[in-house]
């Protein structure tokens, strides 16, 4: 057993084992490269670049962010190059990380999942694989799979039978029954699911009488986001067996030991890089102190240590 001045932060995701559970989530975090100037993206548990679709994607009209309190509204619309230019231009970089890469993918179609799914499956050096079911700001596609518990039960079930991945599935908080979607995407085979992406939003200004986003509507992430966040989390984790990786305004360390406690096995950075692009390596770092100075050896142990009731 680890001394209590050492204290163990691996955690396991389906055959992913972590080194922490500290990941930096799809799509505030580019492919990396952005952020290998500020500190060694070695130490992060994991790596999930920007999502990937089957074909390029050129995303929403501008403008495509608006600051809002306590958060902001993002509509870029997945944005993307595309598998192809990916694999030739992109994936190289990650061949000196010696950490776990995720890749985020999605499709418009149960076919272009399906694809993806078995495309990545060839790839080496990728560790497993996170759905996105959930994006709101795009016209079509994944959300319609995130609102329906038997559209995801089948999709999963089809993706599962294409990869051998380690397959997380990153569920919408755009949904009445979070608990319910959880549920049946474990029963479609998925390892793990993650929870929340940005919920829909929009903002207006009042001079010029327009929308402050050329798509109009976005996706609200940030702090204020965080107590329903923690809340779906919660719900998710009564209701599965499988790993529950949160995020949703995890601005530092105790933000992320809320998460736990109530559930996450690890969390995602996201908004939060954007503010301070160290983040995720405070993150990790304050979890660890939290842990010494609570005489607490495994960071796995603090779910078990939450009381709901005051």
């Amino acid at each position: 057993m680890n001394s209590i001045r050492n204290p163990d932060l691996s955690v396991k995701i389906g055959n992913i084992k972590l080194k922490n559970p500290v990941m930096v989530a799809s799509g505030t975090f580019g492919f990396g490269e952005e952020y290998e100037d500020f500190f060694d993206l070695n130490q992060l548990g994991a790596i999930i670049p920007k999502g990937i679709s089957l074909k390029p994607m050129r995303g929403n009209p501008p403008p495509r962010i608006f600051e809002t309190e306590g958060g902001i509204i993002n509509s870029i619309g997945l944005q993307n190059p595309g598998f192809r230019d990916f694999i030739k231009n992109k994936l190289p970089f990650y061949r000196n990380i010696k950490t776990h890469l995720i890749i985020n993918f999605f499709g418009n179609t149960q076919r272009e999942y399906i694809e993806l799914a078995k495309r990545f499956d060839e790839v080496p050096g990728i560790s497993g694989l996170e759905m996105n079911i959930s994006c709101p700001n795009v016209k079509r596609g994944g959300i319609v799979f995130g609102s329906d518990p038997k559209m995801a039960y089948h999709l999963v079930c089809e993706v599962r039978k294409a990869t051998k991945l380690t397959l997380i599935v990153k569920l919408s908080p755009n949904v009445t029954d979070i608990a319910w979607i959880a549920k049946s995407v474990e029963d479609g085979g998925a390892d793990a699911v993650s929870l929340i992406n940005t919920f829909r939003a929009m903002a207006v200004n009042i001079h010029s009488r327009k929308a402050e986003l050329g798509n109009i509507i976005g996706g609200l992430s940030g702090p204020s986001i965080k107590p329903i966040a923690l809340r779906m989390v919660w719900e998710a984790g009564q209701a599965v067996k499988i790993p529950v990786i949160g995020m949703g305004g995890i601005m530092r360390a105790e933000d992320a030991i809320e998460f736990i406690l109530v559930g996450a096995s690890a969390v995602q950075i996201g908004s939060a890089n954007l503010v301070n692009p160290r983040t995720a390596i405070e993150v990790i770092g304050g979890i660890e102190k939290y842990l010494v100075k609570n005489r607490i050896n495994h960071v796995r142990k603090l779910t078990a240590l939450f009381k709901p009731h005051p």
